[in-house]
């Protein structure tokens, strides 16, 4: 996702604008969601930039965070990890003054936010503002993510005891605050509403349809069967003979291709692989971290030891900010290939033409409360300094998420492991001409989540 530097945020669509409007001249809860590509991060960045409101802006896992230049949810709500159950919320005033000024509570990669977790964001909103008869404490809560593509992490022992006591489901759409007992499709109102039962707070709904990664009607169609779990054997004929190519060796000017493997071991194999083939010395380039970052590498945007060599392949890990007039030089999930490494900078080969890329920052925020202006402020609280490259002969399919690539190769492996890594793979892809399989897909491959599956077919029958 891009960073979030108003000249880089494309103008909205005619959809957007109106799903725009919904957020902004309302005080409804809203989930944005809707398949690979079609604006949801486009539209989060828009709403950022251009609110009226006081806006605080999370999601469940630090690089999530980051990415939306946002707050952690636990660091933001002061949440203990693990299961929250019942347990006694602790707030100390400077966390209830946040907590009372925000207008607006935006959640990105929402699907990744377990049952439990929403209802401690709703207790500890209530808790705070001192209203506790209503849902969120009266906060708007606008909500972005593709159950498809991400899930939350499975409870296991005696979470997941707790979890079936209490929740249909361990998803962000079976939370006590939404749905009460439960959210079948029935709940879901003519109006197109949920009708969250006992608790009673309604939530929008709202799928974007529009496709701006791939422009082949076939191919949205083929994606789309992979994302419901509908792909019938004609479908999966067509992907599979696409797929089974040899692949082309590396041309001068031509984008390089890359692989998307379902785990980190692979990538990190054949990522070291070719790394080693090169000749040369290694050149090892070290981040440098300021302030709290959180929960040690995994918080990290980026590597804190970067290896590269001349001939590497590598991946833009954001977009350039520091662009010409005639726009951004490269884009989060351009590759290119090292020319050289000199003077502090990196130089890359992108599309035929060379840039330099310099180290970038990266900031972790913090919400706080200004009581001079009454308003929402961020402060910095980290800093993380390093090339936003990372080696791109493979990545994990789980690290493509956002990216989009003209040609690909699908490594699934022994078998996909998580409901919707073949879909995201395979969206990953501007076309059908760009993929290349290492194996043909099976059915065993194509796995949908029997839950997200339960509630979406519930909003489709309510029109959306």
């Amino acid at each position: 996702m891009a960073s979030m530097d108003p000249v880089s945020i494309p103008s909205l669509s005619a959809e957007q604008e109106e799903l725009f409007r919904l957020i902004e001249d309302t005080r409804e809860h809203v989930f944005v969601t809707g398949r690979a590509g079609t604006g949801k991060s486009t539209l989060l960045q828009h709403l950022a930039w251009n609110t009226e409101k006081q806006i605080a802006v999370c999601a469940p896992t630090g690089v999530a965070a980051l990415n939306v230049e946002g707050q952690t949810i636990h660091s933001l709500f002061r949440l203990p990890i693990g299961l929250i159950a019942d347990s006694e919320l602790e707030q100390s005033e400077p966390a209830r003054r946040v907590l009372k000024a925000i207008d607006t509570l935006v959640i990105d990669e929402v699907s990744m936010v377990n049952a439990d977790l929403m209802d401690a964001i709703d207790r500890s909103l209530r808790q705070a503002r001192g209203r506790r008869s209503e849902p969120f404490g009266g906060v708007q809560i606008i909500m972005f993510g593709d159950p498809y593509q991400l899930s939350p992490v499975p409870p296991r022992g005696d979470e997941l005891r707790y979890i079936q006591d209490h929740y249909r489901s361990f998803w962000f759409f079976d939370a006590q605050v939404w749905a009460g007992p439960s959210t079948d499709g029935s709940a879901i109102r003519s109006d197109g509403l949920l009708d969250l039962g006992r608790v009673g707070a309604p939530l929008h709904i709202r799928e974007l349809r529009q496709i701006h990664r791939q422009s082949d009607d076939g191919f949205k169609a083929m994606l789309n069967a992979v994302r419901h779990g509908v792909v019938t054997a004609e479908i999966a004929g067509m992907l599979n003979a696409a797929g089974a190519r040899p692949v082309p060796e590396p041309v001068e000017g031509e984008p390089p291709i890359i692989t998307l493997a379902t785990r980190n071991d692979i990538v990190s194999r054949i990522n070291q692989r070719h790394l080693d083939a090169l000749p040369g010395a290694v050149q090892t380039a070290r981040a440098d971290v300021s302030g709290d970052f959180g929960r040690g590498e995994a918080s990290y945007p980026a590597d804190t030891e970067l290896q590269l060599k001349v001939g590497a392949q590598v991946m833009f890990l954001r977009n350039d900010v520091g662009g010409r007039g005639d726009g951004p030089r490269w884009v989060n999930g351009s590759i290119g290939t090292v020319t050289r490494i000199a003077g502090g900078t990196v130089r890359v080969e992108l599309d035929g033409e060379e840039v330099d890329v310099e180290p970038a920052v990266w900031e972790r925020f913090r919400y706080a409360y200004d009581p001079g202006s009454r308003k929402l402020t961020r402060e910095i609280v980290a800093e993380f300094t390093q090339f936003p490259l990372r080696l791109a002969w493979a990545v994990t399919i789980h690290k493509s998420q956002g990216k989009t690539y003209d040609r690909a190769v699908i490594d699934l492996g022994s078998g996909a492991f998580a409901p919707g890594q073949t879909y995201v793979a395979l969206s990953r892809l501007t076309s059908l001409d760009g993929l290349y399989l290492s194996r043909p897909l099976r059915p065993s491959d194509i796995l949908v989540d029997a839950d997200v599956r339960r509630f979406m077919a519930g909003v489709r029958a309510a029109g959306f």
